[in-house]
């Protein structure tokens, strides 16, 4: 099996990506088997799949995991083999900034980047929206993928390449559980044995809120709230909303979210609904 060709620095990336039409999944790397489905679902969008794998800093706020976040390139890259990506993009710090983090230019997500994930990280999606601007003018991709986990991210990304014209289709991925029902993700690997079985309620409380949308917002909240006690997990925020995170209205459409802290790392999950009038 042919390996990705590797491209470090903006030439080796124009070089590598050639001319044809381009799919995009962004990456902090450590990937697991729900990165593998984000880029087989982008496979067949373009001709050309680029993957990148880049610890971006300007999403951490001090005291967060940014020195202690996993590493994988060598088993990333395998991984990437075998999902049939073409070109994988690993810049230094220094490619993507070149002015320094400091100086650099910043994206503001809007009101939208304030709630929720941004009301606790108030500083993270001005970075993730300022890399993933960079690597849309870098990569100059026609669609890129994301995961429906980070639903808030997926929805300002969404409305960012929309309101700057940025001419990149984003595309949404459904979320990759594990046999428990818990969502992939690159720090699960934080969770100790006993800490993984109690992360476990999280998708089984918007499980039960689902269950219970037939009658209505206050139905769903009660029954999530209902199996995700406060006392077993560090509970942020367990709320209901429309699908662009605005107010939930009865017999629409819905998005349950929560975001919980269960030993070290914070967790994020949520699931999509339609609620009856009740």
């Amino acid at each position: 099996m042919t390996g990705p060709i590797v491209a470090r620095t903006r030439a080796e990336l124009q070089a590598a990506r050639g001319t044809s039409t381009v799919a995009l999944v962004p990456t902090m790397g450590a990937l697991h088997d729900g990165h593998v489905q984000l880029l087989k679902h982008a496979r067949p969008l373009a001709e050309t799949l680029v993957a990148s794998i880049f610890v971006n800093p300007t999403q951490f706020a001090p005291g967060e995991d940014f020195e202690d976040y996993p590493r994988t390139f060598e088993a990333d890259l395998q991984r990437c083999a075998e999902a049939g990506v073409d070109v994988v993009f690993a810049p230094a710090v220094e490619t993507m900034y070149p002015s320094g983090l400091v100086d650099t230019i910043t994206v503001d997500p809007g009101p939208l980047g304030t709630i929720l994930e941004g009301a606790t990280r108030p500083t993270h999606f001005r970075g993730v929206l300022t890399v993933v601007s960079k690597l849309f003018g870098l990569v100059r991709p026609d669609v890129a993928v994301f995961g429906e986990k980070d639903y808030q991210q997926l929805t300002l990304i969404s409305q960012m390449s929309r309101e700057l014209a940025l001419g990149v289709e984003i595309v949404g991925c459904p979320t990759v559980r594990e046999a428990d029902g818990l969502a992939m993700s690159s720090r699960n690997r934080y969770l100790t044995d006993e800490q993984r079985s109690t992360a476990a309620v999280l998708s089984a409380g918007l499980r039960a809120g689902v269950a219970a949308a037939a009658d209505g917002p206050d139905a769903v909240l009660a029954a999530a709230h209902a199996v995700i006690d406060p006392a077993d997990v560090d509970l942020d925020y367990l709320v209901l909303t429309d699908p662009e995170l605005g107010p939930a209205v009865a017999g629409a459409e819905a998005r349950l979210l929560v975001a919980a802290r269960v030993g070290k790392p914070r967790l994020l999950d949520n699931i999509g609904l339609t609620l009856g009038k009740s």
